[in-house]
């Protein structure tokens, strides 16, 4: 048995979700007649509370297509100099939307809003011109750490003083909402856009939506035509999403349980210099300057455990749908061994 902690992208539909996919009513997506996308949307933009969604191929999709549709060639983007939009999508930002970024340095990738307001560009020809400010909930880089939803608040507070939008790549979105009890209304109503993932915590095989006003989403349903993001009879994947939405989300709370048992095992080892603090379910540790990442996962595998190097003294483990209690336990027995 291999125990695959890589990601939590790497899980398989569960019976009953391919049951659901398999039993789909279909169309034709960039025809706008696919019933079950149009459910998914429809049922996403009401979670939210906003007024439409676009199911899209990926989060890297969504997020970037919320930054085309906000920015301008030339502008720039405020985010935290560990944020996925700018550390794992290509070099997008430029690609697709001709900006610039402002990577600030947060509390494990958290920012604040004193540092928000402090970033934005001035009146000044020299100067590119502040379009957008994107936030990540959970952090990947800052191991699955979640903001304080009264922070989010006050620079929502600075983005409005200054005519600027508020984008949220909420990847693992739901992670945090279980950990904290809010609601996806709470953050519907402070983020002008939002993109969450489907085929992480919740996992669907493909899949991410974008919500946002009809206008904005109108806008990225273009852009993502022009990516070559129109698909066809999609209703087979939205139907694992609805899938998910309804039976997946209360069950992250398991994946948080178990992160936390993993820490307390991995921090049995000498080997081990740190580990972030452990809020959702991703799990990074820091490992002597003696030790490669690369080498220990190397090692790891040699156990049939599989994680990631996420630098050149850091591993990552992420606890995920496919990931139960005997995984758990087996775990143990064989990190042991390290």
């Amino acid at each position: 048995m291999i125990i695959d902690l890589r990601s939590d992208t790497i899980t398989q539909p569960t019976t009953a979700m391919r049951d659901a996919m398999w039993s789909a009513s279909l169309g034709d997506d960039v025809l706008g007649d696919d019933p079950t996308v149009n459910a998914l949307e429809e049922k996403a933009a009401s979670l939210f509370g906003k007024e439409a969604a676009l199911f899209s191929a990926s989060g890297t999709m969504t997020n970037q297509l919320a930054i085309r549709v906000h920015t301008q060639p030339g502008s720039d983007v405020v985010c935290d100099k560990l944020s996925h939009i700018y550390l794992y999508e290509g070099g997008g930002i430029m690609l697709n939307s001709f900006s610039s970024v402002k990577l600030l340095d947060g509390d494990r990738g958290r920012l604040s809003a004193e540092q928000v307001a402090e970033a934005i560009s001035p009146d000044d020809i020299h100067a590119t011109v502040t379009r957008l400010v994107s936030l990540e909930n959970t952090m990947n880089k800052g191991g699955g750490c979640y903001y304080d939803f009264s922070e989010i608040q006050a620079i929502r507070q600075v983005c409005d003083e200054n005519g600027i939008p508020l984008h949220l790549d909420g990847a693992r979105l739901f992670n945090a909402l279980v950990a904290t009890g809010e609601t996806p209304a709470q953050h519907g109503a402070v983020f002008d856009s939002i993109s969450v993932c489907l085929s992480k915590g919740l996992g669907c095989p493909v899949g991410s939506l974008l919500l946002g006003s009809k206008d904005f989403i109108k806008q990225a349903r273009r852009f993502r035509k022009v990516m070559g993001g129109g698909w066809r009879q999609a209703g087979f994947l939205a139907a694992a999403g609805m899938y998910a939405l309804d039976n997946h989300v209360d069950r992250l709370a398991d994946d948080h349980a178990r992160a936390l048992t993993i820490g307390e095992i991995v921090s049995r080892s000498p080997e081990i210099v740190d580990i972030y603090p452990i809020d959702t379910n991703i799990v990074i540790f820091q490992l002597p300057v003696t030790i490669l990442a690369t080498d220990y996962v190397r090692r790891l595998e040699m156990l049939r455990i599989r994680a990631i190097a996420f630098g050149k003294h850091l591993v990552r483990i992420v606890t995920h749908l496919d990931f139960t209690d005997d995984h758990l336990a087996e775990f143990e027995k064989r990190f042991q061994r390290m």
